[in-house]
């Protein structure tokens, strides 16, 4: 995934009213610019941090500016539009770089399923084999204390914990489920449930892999130019 053109950069002032950042460009002057995260983004928007920053050409977006990357004091780069996630999965199937989820004939993007009204994020099928329904978090919550050690989520998510049930209906109904983890963050090497975020939520995960319901966590590199996926990483449950 190239960002054409480049993306700009700033220095964040503060994010607030969670769809809005103030920033300050290099000329010194400040822009008001959308944020396409509404979730904590613990240790992701840090006054200070250096921010990348991407220009749509629709003009009735009152905000035409997004943020995309933050730097961390410590170095770490960090992709916080979320929506980046699911098209990075997209992509990596596609190219055949989630080997895991490579062969299928037909992918469908936000299709509704299960019986709680969700939408899963990517669905494949073929006729050969069973359809696979793959639901797809970011993960950029990093663990200071732990070198390289990622967690999700980074809120509580009453949402997260509806995917999870519905993909352990679709293992019980005779389907293939996935749980896919893409890691947005260069300074996380493994991931595991954030159980003390939420508790209710690594449970669920836990009764869901029991029932059948894969995990894979593939990491991107990232860069002002360009995000791509590049390896997958380990995936520990630690609740």
């Amino acid at each position: 995934m190239k960002f054409e053109p480049c993306l700009q950069s700033a220095t964040l002032i503060k994010r607030y009213k969670r769809f809005l950042a103030d920033i300050q460009l290099e000329d010194s002057s400040e822009r008001t610019i959308h944020c396409a995260n509404t979730g904590a983004m613990t240790g992701c928007a840090e006054p200070g941090n250096k921010v990348w920053f991407s220009t749509s050409d629709n003009p009735k977006r009152k905000y035409p500016n997004s943020w995309e990357l933050s730097e961390t004091q410590a170095g770490h780069r960090i992709c916080i539009n979320t929506a980046r996630a699911n098209q990075l999965a997209v992509e990596g199937i596609e190219q055949g770089v989630i080997e895991e989820l490579a062969g299928y004939q037909h992918l469908r993007t936000e299709v509704k399923y299960g019986n709680e009204n969700s939408r899963i994020d990517v669905m494949l099928s073929d006729a050969e084999r069973s359809t696979c329904y793959i639901e797809v978090k970011s993960v950029t919550l990093l663990d200071d204390q732990q070198q390289g050690q990622g967690y999700f989520p980074d809120a509580v998510t009453t949402r997260g914990q509806k995917h999870l049930r519905e993909l352990t209906e679709m293992v019980k109904s005779g389907n293939r489920s996935v749980l896919l983890f893409i890691v947005l963050h260069s300074g996380i090497e493994k991931v595991s449930p954030a159980h003390h975020i939420d508790a209710d939520y690594s449970q669920l995960l836990k009764k869901a892999i029991e029932q059948g319901v894969e995990i894979l966590c593939y990491k991107a590199d990232i860069s002002q130019r360009e995000i791509k996926l590049a390896k997958a990483v380990d995936f520990r449950y630690l609740g």
